[in-house]
C-alpha cells in the first residue's frame, strides 16, 4: 500500500514528459523555443521573411538584411530599373570603343554594367525579404549569389566569410553600375542630338560648318521625364578629402577628392570606448614627418641655381640660370604643384623634408552611412585575433560642422559572435514603414497634389444624400430617381425635420493646412444655395457655426480615425535575425550589443522623410 502513490506518481510524471516530447517532436517552436510563445493574429503579421543558410551563408544572409531595411537604397534600384527598363534598348547595349583616356575597355564588363545585373538582382532579393507574411516563411539566397557570380565571373566560396568584404564589393559594384549606365544615357544623348542636327540641317558629310538651329529642341530619354536636375547619386557614395599643410611654409596642395561607401574604424584596443572615439582617432589631424613639400622644393631649385650663379662665368651662362630663377620663382607663386617647363630640378632625395599636418574631413554626406568596426588585432607573430572591446554606439548620430551638420538614425547593424576566423553573423532591423512617395509638384503649390487644399471654391456644390429614403412620390422607391439634384442638395425627412441626419457619402478626412487633420462639421438637413458672387456660386458645404453642436461633432470624430495624420513616433521595435530565426526585440536590446558589433548602418534624417 505505501507504494501505490509513489507508482501513481511516476506514471503521472512519466506521461507528462511523453506528452511533452510528442509535443516538441512534432512543433518544436511552438512552446519552448519561444518563437510563437506570444504569437497572436497580430504578431503573426509582424514578421518578416527569413533566409535559409544550408552552408555558411550567415554573413550573406546579414548583409542582405540590413540592406532590406534601408529605405533609402529601395528607393534608389526601384528608380535604376524602372529608368532602364523606360529607356530604349540600345541606349544600354551600345559599347564605345574606346575610353576617354584611349585605352580598350572590357566589352563583357561594360554590357554588365550598363544593364544593371546587380541592381536588379538586388531589388528583385530585396522585394521578397520585405514581404510581410502571415505566417512564417523562408526563402534563400542562392538567387542573388549566382547574379553576383555571373557578374563578377567567379564562384563564391563557402567557407567562413567576411559580410565587410561582401559588402564592400556589392555596393562598390552598384555604384560603377550608376556610373556606367549615366554615361550610357550622356551618350545616347549625343547621338540623338547629332541625329537631330543631320534632320535639321540636311547639308552633306564633307559640310564642317554646321550650325544649330535655334529652335531645335534637345531630345531627352523617357526616363529623364521622372527625374529632377539635381539628381541623387548612389545613396551609399560618399566623399573625402585629406587637407594636407606643410608646418615649414604652410603651403597647402590642392586635395583629392576620394569617394567611399564604407566608412572604416578601428576600434581601440582597451576595455571600453565609443564611437565618437573611433571616429576622433579617424579623423583626428596627425603629424607625419619626412615629407616632400612641392613648394620647400622650388625654393630649394632657386637657391641650388643661385648657387651655380656664382659659378659662372660668361654673360650667356648668367643669363640661361637668371631665366630658369625667374621660371621657377614663377611657379613657386603661381602653382607649386606644377613643375616649371624648361627647368630640370634638383632629385628629389636633396629636398628638404618636412612635417606636414594631414586630416580627413567628409565634403559629401551619403544618404545612407555604412560604418565598419575593424575588430581584427594583428601582431608581429602573424598570428590575428578579434578585438573584443565594448563599444558604445548612439541610437542618433550627429556628423560635421556646426553649419554642416547632418544627423543619422540608426536603422540596422550586423553582429559577430565567435573568434576572428570563425563565428556567426547576425542583423538586426529596425520596424518601420516609410510613406507612400508621390510625385513632387513644386510648381504648383495647389491642387490635387499640393500639400495643402486649394483655395478655390467649387462651381457647383456637391450632392448629398440623408441616410434615410423616406420621401417618395405615392410610395413608389422608383419616383426618387425622378428628382433633380440641380437645385436640391440633400434630402429631409417629414418625421423629423429639424433633427440632422447621416449622410451618405463618406465625411472629408482631407488634411488642411491650419492642423493635423480636417473634422467634418455635421450637415444641416436643409441646405439652400449661396448668392453668387462675381458670377460664381460661393461653397455651401459648411454650415452656419450654430449648426454645429457637439453631439454631431463627436459622433463624427468618433467614427473618424484621426490617429494617421498625427506625426508617429520613432519604432522602438526591432528585428534580431539569425538567419532563418527572427524574434522581436527593442532599442535597449539593441544598443547594448556593445561587445559583438561589427556594421552600423544609418540613415540621414530629413524633416520631410516622415520615418516612423
Amino acid at each position: 500500500m505505501p507504494d501505490k502513490p509513489l507508482t501513481v506518481l511516476t506514471y503521472a510524471a512519466s506521461a507528462s514528459l511523453a506528452a511533452v516530447a510528442l509535443v516538441y517532436f512534432f512543433n518544436p517552436n511552438q512552446f519552448l523555443d519561444g518563437d510563437s510563445s506570444t504569437s497572436t493574429a497580430s504578431t503573426r503579421k509582424k514578421g518578416i521573411v527569413g533566409l535559409v543558410n544550408p552552408a555558411n551563408d550567415c554573413f550573406i544572409n546579414s548583409v542582405l538584411q540590413s540592406l532590406a531595411g534601408l529605405g533609402d537604397l529601395r528607393l534608389y534600384l526601384i528608380r535604376e530599373v524602372h529608368r532602364r527598363d523606360l529607356d530604349d534598348v540600345s541606349t544600354y547595349t551600345s559599347v564605345p570603343e574606346k575610353v576617354a583616356q584611349g585605352e580598350d575597355i572590357n566589352r563583357w564588363k561594360l554590357l554588365s554594367l550598363q544593364g544593371g545585373e546587380v541592381t536588379r538582382g538586388l531589388k528583385s532579393m530585396l522585394d521578397q525579404l520585405n514581404e510581410r507574411p502571415i505566417y512564417r516563411k523562408t526563402i534563400s539566397p542562392q538567387g542573388f549569389i549566382t547574379v553576383l557570380e555571373t557578374a563578377f565571373g567567379t564562384r563564391i566560396s563557402r567557407a567562413q566569410q567576411d559580410a565587410q568584404e561582401l559588402l564592400q564589393i556589392v555596393a562598390e559594384r552598384l555604384s560603377e553600375e550608376y556610373d556606367a549606365g549615366k554615361q550610357a544615357r550622356q551618350r545616347a544623348k549625343r547621338r540623338m542630338l547629332e541625329k537631330a542636327l543631320d534632320d535639321c540641317t540636311g547639308q552633306s558629310e564633307d559640310n564642317t560648318d554646321i550650325k544649330l538651329p535655334g529652335d531645335l529642341e534637345v531630345p531627352t530619354l523617357v526616363s529623364d521625364q521622372h527625374t529632377t536636375e539635381n539628381e541623387e547619386g548612389f545613396p551609399l557614395q560618399g566623399q573625402t578629402e585629406a587637407r594636407v599643410e606643410c608646418q615649414h611654409c604652410h603651403f597647402v596642395p590642392k586635395p583629392t577628392p576620394t569617394g567611399f561607401v564604407m566608412l572604416n574604424l578601428m576600434v581601440p584596443q582597451k576595455g571600453a570606448t565609443t564611437l565618437n572615439e573611433c571616429f576622433d582617432a579617424h579623423f583626428k589631424t596627425e603629424i607625419i614627418d619626412d615629407y616632400k613639400c612641392d613648394k620647400c622644393r622650388l625654393v630649394h631649385a632657386a637657391e641650388t641655381l643661385n648657387e651655380e650663379m656664382t659659378f659662372a662665368r660668361t654673360q650667356e651662362q648668367r643669363y640661361t640660370i637668371n631665366a630658369k630663377i625667374d621660371r621657377v620663382r614663377a611657379a613657386i607663386d603661381a602653382n607649386p604643384e606644377k613643375a616649371p617647363d624648361g627647368v630640370l630640378l634638383p632629385d628629389i632625395k636633396h629636398a628638404p623634408n618636412r612635417k606636414i599636418a594631414r586630416h580627413v574631413q567628409i565634403t559629401r554626406f551619403p544618404k545612407i552611412l555604412v560604418i565598419h568596426l575593424s575588430r581584427s588585432v594583428f601582431d608581429p607573430g602573424f598570428y590575428s585575433q578579434k578585438n573584443s572591446a565594448k563599444l558604445s554606439f548612439p541610437e542618433r548620430l550627429p556628423i560635421g560642422g556646426i553649419l554642416h551638420r547632418k544627423n543619422y538614425k540608426l536603422l540596422g547593424l550586423i553582429t559577430h559572435q565567435g573568434t576572428h576566423n570563425s563565428g556567426h553573423y547576425e542583423t538586426f532591423r529596425r520596424q518601420h514603414l516609410y510613406p507612400p512617395r508621390s510625385t513632387p509638384n513644386e510648381k504648383n503649390t495647389t491642387g490635387p497634389y499640393s500639400a495643402s487644399p486649394t483655395p478655390n471654391t467649387s462651381n457647383q456644390p456637391s450632392p448629398r444624400m440623408s441616410g434615410n429614403l423616406s420621401p417618395m412620390k405615392n410610395g413608389n422607391p422608383e419616383d426618387i430617381g425622378d428628382q433633380s439634384f440641380a437645385g436640391r442638395t440633400s434630402f429631409s425627412t417629414t418625421q423629423s425635420p429639424n433633427v440632422s441626419t447621416h449622410s451618405l457619402s463618406p465625411p472629408s478626412t482631407r488634411p488642411t493646412s491650419g492642423s493635423g487633420a480636417a473634422v467634418p462639421s455635421p450637415r444641416n438637413n436643409n441646405v439652400t444655395s449661396s448668392p453668387t458672387v462675381q458670377g460664381q456660386p460661393t461653397s455651401v458645404l459648411s454650415p452656419p457655426p450654430e449648426a454645429k453642436s457637439s453631439t454631431n461633432f463627436s459622433r463624427y470624430s468618433g467614427s473618424l480615425d484621426l490617429s494617421r495624420f498625427r506625426r508617429k513616433k520613432a519604432s522602438d521595435r526591432w528585428w534580431r535575425i539569425s538567419d532563418d530565426k527572427v524574434r522581436e526585440c527593442n532599442t535597449t536590446d539593441v544598443l547594448a550589443m556593445q561587445k559583438d558589433v561589427y556594421m552600423l548602418f544609418y540613415e540621414m534624417e530629413r524633416n520631410d522623410s516622415g520615418i516612423s
